[in-house]
């Protein structure tokens, strides 16, 4: 994407995430940012990852859009993008004449991201958050145990919805291509959530019988399961067709259960789970975690150490092929954070910039912002 322009007027962790891809995709995306920079640059406790994970690779500069200076350069840095993001309330960028009618007016080529907390409807000028939306879309009472609803274990809907919105520019780009024209694209917490949760809606509608929460479900597989060591450890192990029995079977000496008949199909061990879990868990607590890695990974079952985010700066996977990045901090120290997880002819993309310090490319965006209005000014070739 190398040779876009992108303006991003965002906060937290959704639309940021959108410039993210966009940025270690090759485009030049410039954050603006309040005068004293960013808020959640601020943040403590869980949010204390957010700006350094979502807004490295680009360039900032600190505006103070109540200025009429600074809508001004606003305005001029929207007129030379091809792509500006925002995720305000409703209206905001609107009233200081930073919406998609004004700006695309000035620009019609502008492809102009919206990450809002719903789409069109009666909620769309309600407030909201990752964990409101998955409170309310159904994905927090899916994951916590009956009666006990807790969002998943990271901004998940966040960063989902954010990658929504780049699909979506995506999309409008390769129109632009045909049209010579951008739209405005609108991703959202609510839908994603609801598009999260669709399987489950569909199983209602299959079946006729509501999915209950993951933790009281009733597993599609028969062996499908967090297992205890030897040494205090946890391992989860999915046998999840026919042709896996046996090798699993196998590789723990699981004889008896192997020649059962009635555990043959899959369907089987998913009714027989009362009766062949005890006899699973016992033989399998004799086991090391070590021991039973390697006998998983022998017989090539889906298994599974259960790991901290904290142990993911030292896997083996990671750290061989670009799965981890080095990140310059603003104070000159460095991180190693997860790289975008996609890879283009085997390599993988990497962070294009340190964490910049608030407005540090302020005076380097504005000039650059000069040179280009100088170029446009200059006379065109004659055709022909």
């Amino acid at each position: 994407m190398a040779g876009l322009r992108v303006v991003e007027f965002t906060h937290m962790v959704m639309g940021p995430s959108i410039g993210l891809v966009l940025a270690e995709l090759g485009a030049d995306v410039i954050k603006v940012e309040p005068v004293g920079g960013d808020a959640t640059r601020r943040l403590k406790g869980s949010g204390a990852g957010y700006f350094p994970m979502f807004n490295r690779s680009k360039r900032s500069i600190c505006l103070d859009l109540k200025s009429a200076e600074g809508l001004a350069s606003a305005r001029q840095l929207a007129a030379s993008a091809d792509i500006v993001i925002e995720n305000f309330r409703a209206r905001v960028l609107d009233r200081l004449g930073l919406g998609y009618e004004t700006l695309s007016a000035e620009n019609p080529r502008l492809i102009y991201c919206s990450a809002k907390g719903f789409l069109k409807g009666p909620y769309e000028n309600r407030a909201a958050l990752d964990e409101v939306a998955q409170m309310m879309g159904g994905l927090a009472y899916m994951t916590g145990p009956p009666g006990r609803p807790l969002r998943a274990g990271a901004s998940v809907i966040d960063i989902a919805g954010g990658m929504f919105g780049v699909i979506g520019i995506m999309a409008a780009l390769e129109q632009r291509w045909r049209t010579g024209v951008g739209k405005k694209v609108v991703c959202s917490l609510y839908e994603t959530t609801a598009f999260f949760v669709g399987q489950h809606m569909a199983q209602k509608a299959v079946t006729g019988v509501a999915a209950a929460p993951m933790p009281a479900r009733i597993s599609a597989w028969g062996v499908y399961d967090v297992f205890e060591t030897s040494d205090g450890e946890s391992v989860f192990i999915g046998v999840v067709s026919d042709l896996q029995w046996a090798p699993f079977c196998a590789a723990f000496g699981l004889t008896e259960l192997a020649a059962d008949e009635s555990l043959a199909l899959n369907n089987q061990r998913v009714e027989a789970r009362d009766r062949m879990m005890p006899l699973l868990r016992a033989s399998l607590k004799t086991y090391s975690k070590a021991e039973l890695l390697v006998k998983l990974e022998a017989a090539g079952l889906p298994f599974a150490p259960i790991t901290r985010p904290e142990d993911l700066f030292d896997d083996l996977h990671l750290n061989a092929e670009g799965g981890l990045v080095d990140v310059g901090m603003p104070d000159g120290s460095s991180m190693r954070l997860p790289a975008l997880p996609l890879e283009f002819d085997g390599r993988r993309p990497g962070a294009s910039r340190a964490v910049p310090s608030a407005g540090e490319h302020g005076e380097e965006i504005m000039t650059d912002l000069a040179d280009i209005w100088a170029k446009l000014d200059e006379p065109q070739p004659a055709a022909g």
